[in-house]
């Protein structure tokens, strides 16, 4: 059995929620775990948008994280 160990370089995560609270408590969480890999926050992009299936504002996030 071999065990490869690398590095992981970069990394995309995207986060929605129906709370913005709810999204940034997901954002902060998903920082955490991140950081015992060593990977930092690079870039954070945001969106808005209304659903009209459930008559409430869909809140989502896309979370870039870097080695470094």
């Amino acid at each position: 059995m071999d065990l490869i160990l690398d590095n992981i370089k970069d990394k995309v995560e995207c986060l929605q929620a129906y709370d913005f609270n709810e999204l940034e408590r997901a954002i902060e969480m998903r920082i955490e775990v991140n950081k015992a890999l060593m990977l930092r926050v690079k870039n954070v992009q945001h969106q808005v948008t209304f659903d009209p299936l459930r008559s409430k504002m869909l809140y989502s996030a896309v979370v870039q994280f870097a080695a470094g």
